[in-house]
């Protein structure tokens, strides 16, 4: 009888590297070890080998990289998701990318499993598991760190680094590390260990080093640069006039961003689970792509239509935030932000100092600003006759002398 099949999402890390070696021995499973390349870098380096000689059977390690610029933080940015007001939800958007892709693989292995290294106190097992059932509800998901079994045997990570080196896995883990970390093309979140104290600053001198996508903003340039963003239907295509694939602006954007310091944040936000945590985060090409949509729509949407739109901001956020990216009122969604981006097309000049965007500048072929209108001189175009705000201040004022009536006889 053939072995059961267990894809596991897999980062090389002491974690899944215990869960890789765990699952095989107590499930008596064949173990496919899936890593997605959605921007980690160096962190991919070995991870093949790494979990060969874990006891993986087959390994996966998959270039997402431009689906995930394309699908997923391009739509996104479209809505202009920004979760609880600072949140550009970069670790959010990538989980459900991660797990349709695991499923995908699971479909064609034949596996009837997957499992993954998200706690069980976290966002993270939700967004897996609610991608899992929007896609394959028949495939089943395994959650150590929700099972009793497994906290029993590894209480801590003294008890993971022993079974590591029992069964001579390689770790580089020997005590707990100041913080963790989860990089991608879209940021960095560092979050737990000395991050857990809310009044700990992360920006002090002395934690410098933590940050690895920018600069600090005060050792930034002293020096601003420009730089153009042209977009097209809501989406951005070049930057300073060279045509690009977003991946591509992605990589560009954050060169640049993280040059001037541009895109930490540091919140405290509340988990889907009920919980409030402490994270911090480097967004330095999302921050310069989120400022520069804004400035672009500014010129170029129907007031009703970005109104209407903003007032789904925290919805749409709150959905990509809770794991809920394949579900059909995002879809809903998506469609009302893809039909409010269809005009939204033009250049956007941006100046970047030390941690600040600052516009410098919008132009668009389909602009709804005119210069004739909008003037305090004379309009030569007579499209606004000032005399006619008389009557409609009257009209919206009606309503406002009724209640105020209203009151002053009710307290006579």
């Amino acid at each position: 009888m053939a072995k059961q099949k267990i894809v596991l999402a897999y980062s090389g890390g002491l974690d899944t590297s215990i869960i890789l070696k765990w699952l095989k021995e107590t499930y008596d499973a064949e173990i496919i070890a899936f890593t997605a390349d959605i921007g980690q870098k160096e962190e991919l380096d070995g991870l093949e080998e790494k979990a060969l000689n874990t006891g993986a059977s087959k390994v996966y390690i998959d270039d997402l990289r431009e689906e995930f610029a394309r699908d997923f933080i391009y739509p996104m940015f479209q809505s202009g998701a920004l979760y609880e007001g600072q949140y550009l939800l970069g670790t959010s958007i990538a989980r459900p990318l991660i797990a349709k892709r695991m499923v995908e693989i699971a479909r064609a292995e034949g596996a009837t499993a997957i499992a993954h290294g998200a706690t069980g106190k976290g966002n993270d097992q939700i967004r897996f598991e609610l991608t899992a059932a929007a896609l394959t509800p028949e495939i089943e998901v395994i959650a150590p760190w929700r099972l009793e079994q497994f906290r029993e045997q590894f209480p801590g990570r003294a008890e993971m680094i022993a079974y590591a080196e029992k069964h001579g896995i390689p770790v580089t883990a020997s005590a707990a590390k100041p913080y963790s970390m989860d990089r991608n093309l879209l940021h960095i979140s560092y979050e737990s260990g000395v991050l857990e104290d809310p009044w700990f600053d992360a920006s002090a001198p002395e934690n410098k080093d933590m940050y690895l996508l920018s600069v600090d903003p005060e050792d930034a340039p002293d020096q601003a640069e420009y730089v153009e963003l042209e977009f097209e239907q809501g989406n951005c295509v070049a930057v300073n006039g060279e045509r690009m694939i977003p991946l591509q602006v992605m990589e560009k954007l954050n060169e640049l961003g993280g040059k001037h310091g541009i895109g930490r944040v540091d919140m405290v936000e509340n988990r889907f689970v009920g919980m409030k945590s402490r994270g911090v985060y480097e967004t330095p090409g999302g921050a310069i792509l989120f400022s520069a949509h804004r400035k672009m729509e500014s010129l170029t949407m129907d007031r009703e239509v970005m109104h209407l739109r903003d007032s789904l901001i925290s919805r749409y956020s709150s959905l990509v935030y809770n794991g809920f990216w394949f579900a059909p009122e995002r879809l809903a969604l998506q469609a009302l932000v893809t039909e409010s981006q269809k005009n939204v097309s033009g250049t956007v000049r941006l100046k970047l100092y030390k941690g600040n965007v600052i516009a410098a500048g919008v132009k668009s072929p389909v602009s709804l600003y005119n210069p004739h209108i909008a003037t305090m001189e004379a309009d030569p175009t007579q499209a606004y006759n000032q005399g006619d705000a008389t009557g409609f201040i009257r009209l919206n004022a009606l309503r406002l002398r009724v209640a105020s009536g209203v009151e002053q006889n009710a307290a006579k």
